[in-house]
């Protein structure tokens, strides 16, 4: 019997791991790196180069317990959806090799862990927690509701910014909310990309995005966001008084950029999708020069 038409419970305990895998997008980390760069970025900032141990470790693996709940929530809203898209139809809810059940039951045990590793912090990054939790359910639906659902994602993807400075310094200054605009549209520019190769079929099936929102003029509104984002980050520079190792850094990152633009030139799927992939590139260049500047040239 073809694994894609077995019966959840007819599986084998390896299948199921694997198939678990698949749900939480274990096998493809860059949602994991996405989340986390801006996450390093924050910490890094926060801690002017030297992050506790215990919060960097408490913030790596949440990233990817929390990545991997969102996938797993999304899949679960999407479970209708995602069978009338070429790109995800094959996925273990959609095409029924794990019950909706399970995968919430999975959803859940994830979330408790995370809470867990949040509840060693203080009482401000537990509160905060709640906020991240509400936008890791909240996301998935949004595409139903507006075609803005990139920008609710920046803002999931994003919700660790504040709370990294509150877990290391015990407040959220000015600094954190301007990073997390950075990185809010960042998400929105990289994730209309990917919406960009489901186009046709979010057409199709009633599905909105930013990518469908901005029609003819998608290239032009990514490079404006990306733009804005080199300028945010710009300014974060300047108020965390970084030098040439820092803007080094974000000049590569300029450099990423400008070939994500050439790659979505003719909005051909494949290339909007390396494009896509690209960023996780730009991402670990702006941690580099972080690191590499703090490094060097220290505190200031």
């Amino acid at each position: 019997m073809n694994s894609t038409s077995q019966h959840p419970d007819s599986i084998t305990l390896s299948q199921r791991l694997m198939l678990y895998v698949e749900l939480t997008r274990l096998n493809k980390p860059v949602g994991i790196l996405l989340l986390l760069w801006p996450t390093l970025w924050a910490l890094w900032a926060a801690a002017e180069g030297v992050p506790d141990l215990h919060v960097l470790t408490v913030f790596i693996t949440g990233v990817v317990l929390m990545r991997s709940a969102g996938c797993i929530i999304n899949d679960y809203a999407d479970r209708n959806i995602d069978k009338h898209v070429q790109r995800t139809r094959n996925r273990p809810l959609t095409s029924g090799r794990i019950s909706s059940r399970e995968a919430l039951i999975l959803f859940a045990l994830l979330c408790v862990m995370a809470f867990a590793l949040v509840l060693t912090l203080n009482h401000l990054t537990i509160y905060l927690s709640f906020g991240a939790l509400a936008l890791a359910m909240v996301y998935p639906f949004m595409k139903r509701y507006t075609h803005l659902p990139q920008v609710v994602l920046g803002a999931a993807f994003g919700w660790a910014i504040p709370m990294a400075f509150a877990a290391q310094t015990g407040s959220v200054p000015h600094l954190a909310w301007l990073l997390f605009m950075a990185n809010v549209l960042w998400s929105t520019a990289y994730d209309t990309m990917y919406a960009m190769v489901d186009r046709e079929d979010d057409l199709k099936i009633g599905v909105r995005s930013t990518a469908i929102l901005f029609a003819e003029q998608d290239r032009l509104i990514i490079a404006i966001l990306q733009g804005l984002v080199i300028l945010a980050l710009a300014l974060a520079g300047s108020q965390l008084d970084r030098g040439v190792w820092f803007f080094m850094g974000l000049g590569l990152a300029s450099g990423f950029v400008t070939y994500q633009l050439y790659l979505i030139r003719d909005r051909q799927p494949v290339a909007c999708f390396k494009a896509f992939l690209n960023n996780s590139w730009f991402g670990a260049v702006v941690f580099a020069g972080f690191v590499l500047d703090y490094a060097i040239t220290g505190a200031r």
